[in-house]
């Protein structure tokens, strides 16, 4: 089965960048497309964006639109999620997950990283 790997998460000052990565098992990832989620202390997990299995397809949800990016580079068999402009309210855990075709529903997802925190905070 999938498995995935997260890094790229730490304390950064609002307005800033950081770039989360997602490693998956080798001869795998290309086979499913990747999600993005978060979630916060007493919150549900939400989904914040996904690339397709191809890469062709990107979708984002709407406070993350135009400050993130996902892209996915599968001869490294990872996939990106850049993050610019940030805000506190972006503060969360953040875990990439896999599955046959895009979703934002966590429940949906088959295969989970443990998750990586990103702090935005002055």
């Amino acid at each position: 089965q999938l498995q995935l790997v997260e890094s790229g998460g730490g304390l950064v000052q609002p307005g800033g960048s950081l770039r989360l990565s997602c490693v998956g098992s080798a001869s795998t990832l290309d086979r499913y497309a990747i999600g993005w989620f978060r979630q916060v202390p007493g919150k549900e997990r939400e989904g914040v964006s996904c690339i397709s299995a191809s890469g062709r397809s990107t979708s984002y949800a709407e406070p993350v639109k135009g400050r993130f990016t996902i892209s996915r580079d599968d001869a490294k068999n990872t996939v990106y999620l850049q993050m610019s402009s940030l805000k506190p309210e972006d503060t969360a855990v953040y875990y990439c997950a896999g599955r046959q075709y895009c979703s934002g529903v966590a429940r949906d997802m088959d295969f989970w990283g443990k998750g990586t925190l990103v702090t935005v905070s002055a």
